[in-house]
């Protein structure tokens, strides 16, 4: 089965505009026009593609054949930028699944770095990033998953690591007696979203037990690092964005001797990795100065 390029681009268009008519602006055509693109396509799909409303939102097959459309976009790109470089095009875009604390440190020094592109980042834990791919809604994504999607290449980025801070005032309150299973189970600690289970692993590293502490949920790398500061709670903190605070004793290690080292992987879609190999440079001497940096002990 053939699909028509115009039907595709007007999906896409939908998809990352979130209304027909918005699409029909970015296309230079008109709202009618894409809307029977989009019937089309569906016809000839034999399934709903896009559910109509505030915004409009792609079903699942909607969302894959989106996804194939922006790879098949970038693709030509890079074809014409080899064979007619003098030619005006839109640039491509580029849609990767990260973990926002990445994303708050070494990824966008990366991503500045790597030839043209228009990225849309889509932010989840790097345990869960990974089935952005095996959804077929993201070209590439930064995993904790050493083990490759099917039909993906994985590449080792190096280690995040972690250190589980809070403030001075916070330590003496919840853990003048030290930090031990006791105390962590009723010290407040925060999380990311229920997803996240950074903090979780390190108690059962450190502890051994598995515990459920009463937690804050702030779904922002530097909302942590605030909270902790604020003393509103203890949690896992990237080393790079702590170090200062540590030194100016602004906060405290809970174990100094005790991080969390997070192995982080560059998954890809094989049929674009040629592609996305230009990005994959950048990435890859991005991670191995600043992932290697954070490994050094406090």
């Amino acid at each position: 089965m053939r699909l028509d390029p115009a039907h595709l681009a007007a999906l896409a268009a939908i998809v990352r505009q979130g209304s027909f008519d918005a699409a029909a602006g970015q296309l230079g055509v008109t709202a009618s026009a894409i809307s029977q693109r989009i019937k089309a396509l569906e016809e000839r799909m034999g399934t709903v593609l896009i559910e109509r409303g505030q915004p409009c939102v792609p079903t699942a097959a909607g969302a894959r054949l989106a996804q194939h459309a922006e790879d098949l976009a970038l693709l030509e790109a890079q074809v014409l930028e080899r064979l007619a470089p003098d030619t005006t095009g839109s640039q491509p875009r580029l849609r990767i699944a990260v973990n926002a604390d990445s994303l708050a440190t070494w990824l966008i020094p990366a991503l500045a770095t790597a030839p043209p592109l228009l990225f849309d980042l889509v932010i989840d834990d790097q345990d869960h990033s990974a089935d952005w791919l095996r959804r077929g809604s993201v070209s590439a994504a930064i995993t904790g998953h050493a083990t490759p999607v099917p039909g993906c290449d994985c590449s080792a980025l190096g280690q995040f690591r972690y250190i589980a801070t809070a403030s001075p005032a916070f330590m003496k309150e919840w853990f003048a007696d030290g930090v031990t299973a006791d105390s962590l189970a009723r010290a407040p600690m925060m999380a990311f979203n229920a997803k996240d289970r950074l903090q979780h692993r390190w108690i059962t590293e450190v502890t051994g037990d598995r515990l459920s502490p009463p937690t804050h949920h702030m779904a922002s790398t530097h909302a942590f690092v605030d909270a902790a500061l604020c003393g509103l709670g203890w949690g896992m903190n990237p080393v790079s964005l702590v170090r200062g605070h540590i030194d100016a004793g602004r906060l405290v290690a809970l174990v100094p001797d005790a991080p969390l080292d997070i192995a982080l992987y560059w998954q890809t879609n094989r049929l674009m990795a040629r592609a996305l190999d230009p990005l994959w440079q950048a990435l890859k001497t991005a991670a191995g100065r600043d992932l290697q940096q954070s490994l050094t002990r406090l």
